[in-house]
């Protein structure tokens, strides 16, 4: 234990000691050590160079030739790749020389060449932009994105009022933007064979049916009672595309089969029922915006809610593959179209480069306008500095 003490100590202090003396019994050998450093990707054979003294103590041996051998010294080398280092008899390093039992050790390149991100693992994968066209819930002749909606300057004023064309003619377009996007997902909707008979006979899109919207009305009460069964159940009846074929039920619907409220969780099944309310929402909407609406039609709410909750499912990979791309386009599409939830989930793609490029000023205009709305998170105080305010 005494040896390896000296051994520890640093270069300058073992050069000022006498040459450590270990004695021999007999014809044993001096123990030897050998110090290997590993790590996932490479091996390193940790070998020190010699010192004044050490060829001395080996030739103190009697009747017996010199033998050439590593020496437990202090030091470190770079790797060696199967071979044995040794020197002759004046201390100069002889050329390496296989040894008779070679270990097998991975290529390793010499320290001087590995940046410390590759030896301790520091790199990560960095988010990148992405193009939509990488993204299989997106139309490949998806259109640019509209302008955004507005954002206040300041803390606590009101957005500058813009004029009323302009402003409807924006909402237009995130409208017809948001039913493109919800007709792009054919597949969605044809997950299951029994659903895709219910399709064939599927009646017009229910939006405003008084009746039903008693019954939509009952199954919330139910629901926020925790009677979840029955009113999941109702909510069931209602999204039927055979039956009254709700989209506000459909949603609702997909919902309670990915959460599991009172039944077990069915994520394809859920995803299937969002996507149905997203199109059966866009056709209302289509027609009204044909018929010269130019903003808010009947089933407008219902549309935004079904792309919101699309986003969710392929951000978090309910019921579908993952998608970033796909749920970052489907935020935004939300965020214009006044709800609040997607405006901070937009903020915080865009904050984090999710599903694309980093863009904290973009992302402080949607959390401004979601403070405006009443939505007003600790930690947020940063989007009201000076150079986020609107260009």
């Amino acid at each position: 234990m005494t040896g390896l003490k000296h051994l520890l100590k640093k270069k300058e202090k073992v050069d000022e000691q006498k040459p450590l003396v270990v004695e021999r019994s007999g014809n044993l050998d001096v123990p030897e050590f050998k110090c290997i450093r590993t790590t996932t990707e490479s091996e390193e054979v940790i070998q020190p160079p010699s010192y004044p003294g050490d060829d001395d103590q080996d030739s103190q041996t009697k009747g017996s030739p010199r033998k050439e051998k590593k020496r437990p010294q202090l030091g470190f080398r770079r790797s060696t790749n199967n071979v044995s280092h040794t020197r002759n008899g004046s201390g100069d390093s002889l050329a390496s020389q296989p040894t008779e039992k070679s270990e097998q050790q991975l290529p390793v390149r010499p320290k001087t060449e590995r940046k410390l991100s590759e030896r301790f693992h520091l790199h990560r994968d960095r988010p990148r932009s992405v193009s939509t066209a990488s993204s299989s819930h997106l139309p490949d002749d998806l259109p640019e994105a509209p302008a955004a909606t507005p954002a206040p300057a300041r803390e606590g004023e009101k957005v500058v009022q813009e004029e009323r064309d302009v402003k409807e003619h924006r909402e237009a377009q995130w409208e017809k933007r948001a039913t493109i996007l919800a007709h792009s997902n054919p597949s969605l909707l044809e997950d299951h064979q029994e659903q895709r008979q219910e399709k064939t006979r599927s009646h017009s899109p229910s939006i405003t049916d008084h009746a039903g919207d008693e019954t939509i009305q009952e199954a919330i009460r139910l629901h926020e009672l925790g009677d979840l069964t029955p009113s999941t159940a109702m909510f069931g009846r209602l999204a039927s595309p055979s039956g009254p074929n709700n989209a506000l039920a459909q949603v609702l619907y997909g919902l309670a089969l990915r959460h599991g409220w009172g039944i077990p969780p069915e994520p394809e099944n859920a995803i299937h029922y969002l996507a149905l309310a997203a199109s059966n929402s866009a056709s209302v909407e289509e027609a009204a915006l044909a018929s010269g609406m130019k903003r808010g039609g009947a089933a407008k709410g219902e549309l935004v809610l079904a792309v919101f909750e699309l986003a969710n499912c392929f951000r978090h990979g309910w019921g579908v593959k993952r998608d970033p791309i796909a749920a970052r386009q489907y935020y935004e599409t939300a965020a214009n179209l006044g709800d609040t939830d997607a405006m901070e989930e937009a903020a915080w793609c865009l904050v984090e480069g999710f599903g694309g490029g980093k863009d904290k000023y973009k992302a402080a205009q949607y959390l401004r306008l979601a403070e405006q709305k009443g939505h007003k998170p600790v930690g947020n105080s940063w989007v009201w500095k000076e150079k986020y305010n609107p260009k």
